[in-house]
């Protein structure tokens, strides 16, 4: 490799604006930036959200109690949605999935007792309430919480 070989890679070069040359270049004296105005302005930028002094979205919406940035939402299923299976199989969080029960897990799955269960299964999920482990157990099934 010699010095005259040397070149650069393709797209790394690119030509300028060059702004400010005289008002034949059609980037001359406003250099492209208009006639006066905050964008005219050096670090005529503004920070985001930022409606010219009005009041701010933000802070014109009415903040109302606590959210937690870290909870957790759980995917919600229900007893009368684990009808679909067969009975004596096990129900776990791939099979909800197959079955179209359950979209997206989320952080989890969890089983609530809206509805009856008629079949006696074996369900593995993140999450159970009492009264939803109590009638899959008296349905003669189990529940293991993983």
């Amino acid at each position: 490799m010699k010095l005259n070989e040397l070149k650069a890679t393709e797209g790394s070069r690119r030509n300028r604006k060059r702004v400010g040359r005289g008002t034949s270049s059609g980037y001359g004296k406003t250099s492209g930036r208009g006639q006066k105005g905050q964008l005219a302005r050096s670090g005529g930028k503004t920070r985001l959200g930022f409606e010219g002094g009005q009041m701010p979205l933000y802070r014109r919406m009415p903040k109302r109690g606590f959210n937690n940035i870290n909870r957790k939402e759980y995917a919600i299923i229900n007893l009368n949605d684990l009808n679909k299976f067969e009975a004596g199989s096990e129900v776990t969080i791939d099979s909800l999935k197959e079955a179209g029960i359950v979209k997206k897990e989320l952080a989890g799955v969890k089983l609530l007792a809206n509805g009856k269960l008629d079949v006696k299964l074996t369900v593995k999920v993140n999450k159970v309430s009492e009264s939803a482990k109590k009638a899959v157990e008296t349905a003669g099934g189990t529940v293991e919480v993983i």
